[in-house]
């Protein structure tokens, strides 16, 4: 029987994360895995799905307790195309570890404006 462990919300503006990216160009390789960025870059309005990803990241953090104080951006990866999955590495993976979290959960909206994630770690 899996359990809840965690739960996070994150809600992300897409025209300020457009801003970001053309004010910073470093931001995407910064805080973004490789295959988040091909996947973004595919579309011809890749701020709204690196908005969802940005807030995905601050959702699995919040739902393990944490920040990214402690968890590297790139820790954590949104996978894109059907349902969206959680990949983790470095201090992630040991956070969730030592909290006993064996799968992230996440659901993806947007609108025009706004990407809104919602993360539930769960554990047995």
């Amino acid at each position: 029987m899996m359990r809840i462990l965690g739960l996070g919300v994150d809600l992300a503006d897409i025209e300020r994360v457009r801003h970001v990216l053309d004010k910073y160009p470093r931001f995407a390789e910064r805080c973004f895995t490789d295959h988040e960025r091909e996947y973004a870059f595919r579309y011809a309005r890749p701020e709204r799905r690196l908005a969802a990803r940005f807030a995905g990241k601050e959702a699995v953090m919040k739902s393990m307790g944490t920040g990214w104080r402690r968890i590297r951006w790139k820790e954590i990866e949104i996978t894109g195309g059907g349902k969206p999955t959680v990949r983790m590495q470095g201090n992630a993976t040991r956070r969730a570890e030592m909290l006993g979290v064996t799968e992230v959960l996440v659901t993806i909206t947007h609108t025009d404006t706004s990407a809104l994630v919602m993360a539930v770690a769960v554990g047995e």
